[in-house]
């Protein structure tokens, strides 16, 4: 998060465990959180992001704003958050949330 509190980058590592492999539903619905925001985000006027998927159960996404973008961007990321954070503590033994503050970002 940035200084005013705005998801500027989250990232998603490793597979949750709780099931087998396609069956896992910590796993997706981490996938379908991360992904459901990243479509949205996309083409947004005011908002750019930049995200990859180095390899299976990793996901990376940053976003840049505006002016123009910003309550939007505020208002996905508190959604992806909310959703992160209910799946974490539904099963905290397969979902862990890390949240830091930075003054700024590189790429």
């Amino acid at each position: 998060m940035d200084q005013a509190g705005l998801l500027r980058v989250c990232r998603v590592r490793g597979h949750a465990g709780a099931g087998k492999r396609g069956y896992d539903i910590v796993c997706a619905a981490v996938s379908v959180l991360t992904r459901a925001t990243i479509r949205v985000l996309s083409g947004r006027k005011g908002i750019t992001i930049r995200g990859s998927t180095p390899e299976q159960g990793n996901f990376y996404l940053e976003a840049e704003y505006t002016p123009e973008g910003r309550e939007f961007l505020d208002a996905a990321g508190a959604f992806l958050m909310e959703g992160l954070l209910s799946i974490a503590d539904e099963f905290p033994e397969y979902c862990k949330v890390t949240v830091e503050r930075r003054n700024s970002y590189g790429t």
